[in-house]
Parts: C-alpha cells; sequence; structure tokens
C-alpha cells in the first residue's frame, strides 16, 4: 500500500497512528501536509530545535554539549562510590587487627591493650560493657554487623565520589 493511500484514508489498518507516523517522516513542511485530506487530522507542531520548559532553548533531551563527557564523568564516580564503599567494608576488620583487638582477645603491648587499661583503671578496675574499648573488642571477635557494614559502606561510598568529583573538577581546570 502506498504512502498516498494511507494519507487518503485507504489504510484504515493501523488508523491514524501510521498516518502520524509517516506525516513525522515528511521533511518539508507546507500547509497542505500538515493536515490530513479530509481535514479531521491536527496540524503538526512546528519544526525546529526544541524549547525547554522554561523556553530557553535547552532541552533536556538535547545530548550533552562535549560529547561523552557526562558519560565518563558518571561512570567514573559510579566506580569511584563503589570501589571507595568495598574498601572502607573491608579495611576495618584489618585496622581492628591492627590496633590489637583480635579475634582471641587484646594483644599485648597493643594499642589495644593501653586503652584497656587506662578505662579499667579510670572506672575502678574494671572494664564497663557498653564503653568503646569493649565495643570494639566485640567488633574484633565477631566481626562487623550488617547495619554497621551498610553505614561503613555507605560513608566510603560518599567519600569515594567526593574524591573522584574533586580529582575530575581539578582536571577539567587544567586543561
Amino acid at each position: 500500500m502506498s504512502a498516498k493511500a494511507i494519507e487518503s484514508g485507504e489504510g484504515d489498518a493501523l488508523g491514524p497512528l501510521l498516518r502520524e507516523l509517516l506525516l513525522d517522516e515528511e521533511e518539508e513542511p507546507s500547509q497542505s501536509s500538515n493536515q490530513d485530506s479530509d481535514g479531521s487530522f491536527p496540524k503538526k507542531p512546528p519544526q525546529g530545535p526544541h524549547q525547554g520548559p522554561d523556553g530557553s532553548g535547552s532541552d533536556p533531551r538535547d545530548p550533552p554539549k562535549s560529547e561523552g563527557s557526562n558519560f565518563y564523568h558518571y561512570a567514573g564516580m559510579t566506580a569511584a562510590a563503589v570501589i571507595g564503599g568495598v574498601m572502607a567494608v573491608r579495611s576495618m576488620p584489618m585496622a581492628l587487627d591492627t590496633l590489637g583487638f583480635k579475634r582471641k582477645g587484646i594483644s599485648r603491648s597493643s594499642l589495644a591493650a593501653k586503652m584497656m587499661s587506662s578505662t579499667a583503671r579510670a572506672n575502678g578496675g574494671g572494664v564497663p560493657s557498653g564503653s568503646l574499648v569493649s565495643n570494639l573488642q566485640s567488633q574484633g571477635a565477631t566481626g562487623l554487623s550488617t547495619p554497621s557494614n551498610i553505614l561503613l559502606g555507605s560513608a566510603g561510598a560518599l567519600l569515594g565520589a567526593l574524591l573522584w568529583e574533586s580529582y575530575s573538577s581539578s582536571r577539567r581546570t587544567q586543561y
């Protein structure tokens, strides 16, 4: 079936949808092509650049001005956030172990032993439950809980994204 037959209304298999698609494909805007032959089809919108909602001439559907820069910026920021979150969650058990809060208890001559000693002296010979030393020892022995891992991962992701933003903005000002 030809385009003329469809425009004249002979091809009603797809109805107005097909007529609209054919009218959108026309490149020459003219008064006669903006309306259907029986006058029931509305006019096409004017051709030209898309206008944004504020009429400024920029439309969110338009591609970015510098080709690909936004994609690489956001891809880099996403990668930095993921790496920052994973590093934060994976490094905390190692940090606790380094401080002396081990799975089998507080190691001798470590920062954890000094913290425990000063806490015990300040509290009359014992380490109270709920204190910083007892919480760190609990985390060192059992590992971090799921909510702690989520919070730590979120903080690491935020830090990674902020570092990426700082890095990419400094590169943009250099060149």
